[in-house]
């Protein structure tokens, strides 16, 4: 899923920018560099060779986690794929400052009482590519 992904944000001629490293990462750099999209990687390390060899710009910012809001705040739009405890952040950063977000089977939140804007979920790459392009301004 992630390698589709990463080729249709290329194919739609938009920059992919990611955390720059292993798993979903890598994946999605590798699709968008298939059909010759621009990567872009912020690191959380100060070491710009630790990004996988599908960035073609490592930003290694040494910010460890912290990262996670320069992407939210850098990123247009955010396709949200799987993920663990920064996947989270990275949406409750980007949700919280208007971006657009979409789950491609990543984490689900609901309780009572929400005020908050819900996080759409999708199940498929070429579902999250057409709601994220259908909402970027």
């Amino acid at each position: 899923m992630a390698f589709e992904v990463g080729r249709g944000i290329a194919q739609r001629g938009a920059v992919l920018l990611c955390g720059g490293s292993t798993g979903v990462m890598d994946h999605a750099a590798r699709g968008a560099r298939s059909v010759g999209g621009l990567t872009i990687g912020i690191l959380p390390t100060d070491d710009p060779k630790t990004a996988n060899d599908s960035i073609d710009v490592a930003l290694a910012t040494g910010l460890g986690q912290a990262r996670n809001a320069v992407l939210a705040y850098s990123a247009e739009g955010v396709i949200a794929i799987g993920g663990g405890y920064g996947t989270l952040s990275e949406i409750a950063l980007a949700m919280r400052i208007g971006r657009p977000v979409v789950g491609l089977r990543t984490w689900r939140f609901e309780r009572t009482g929400q005020t908050e804007a819900p996080l759409w979920s999708v199940e498929t790459a070429d579902e999250a590519l057409a709601w994220i392009f259908s909402h970027l301004s």
